[in-house]
């Protein structure tokens, strides 16, 4: 039961100090995960499959 409550804690503080910049900064909002949407992957000339119709 120890090791549920520590990793429910943990769990629970990874995503408090994830979302920092979206509850504490006005305007804020997570990152795009789109590979189209990173420019050094963009770069690279690495582009996301959806865009290669």
């Amino acid at each position: 039961m120890k090791l549920v409550l520590l990793s429910i804690a943990i769990i629970g503080i990874s995503v408090v100090l994830l979302g920092v910049k979206v509850l504490f900064v006005k305007g804020g909002r997570f990152p795009s995960g789109h590979v189209g949407h990173s420019a050094p992957l963009r770069r690279k000339g690495i582009s996301c499959a959806h865009d290669d119709n």
